[in-house]
């Protein structure tokens, strides 16, 4: 299984930004953890991170054809923006949405959610454990 984790804004800065809101590991290490997570469960998996928008509706368009699943936290534009679900839904792929801190228990705005209803799962508030749980979600689906 070949699947692509995209991290939207600010998650480059993991273990620098609000630390008490999303913890203290780095985003180097988060890669890292993925990497290993994904080894683990057989799977090939590529890390991509950007601040812009539209360089992560390219990315999710360029993986047509080329991953199985998608693994996303949009960060910020989890609450505005409405052409990163109309990629994942352009490309027919399988997509699950994972939040480090839980969106749902935070200020008003981010509890809309414009991702969920294009993934099949949502892990919202485990950390950096939502992203294992998301691989393992994945490979236990096939």
């Amino acid at each position: 299984m070949k699947i692509i984790v995209i991290n939207g804004p600010n998650i480059n800065m993991l273990g620098i930004r609000e630390p008490e809101i999303y913890g203290s590991t780095s985003y180097q290490t988060l890669v890292s953890l993925i990497e290993g997570w994904a080894k683990d469960l057989g799977a090939e998996v590529t890390c991509f991170q950007s601040n812009c928008e539209g360089e992560i509706v390219t990315e999710i368009q360029n993986a047509y054809k080329k991953y199985d699943a998608l693994v996303i936290n949009a960060a910020a534009y989890t609450h505005t923006s409405v052409a990163i679900p109309d990629a994942i839904r352009a490309v027919g792929i399988r997509a699950v949405d994972v939040h480090i801190s839980d969106i749902n228990a935070r200020e008003t705005f981010r509890r809309f959610n414009y991702i969920a209803p294009v993934a099949e799962k949502s892990f919202i508030g485990m950390g950096v454990e939502g992203y294992k749980l998301a691989l393992e979600y994945l490979a236990a689906k096939g």
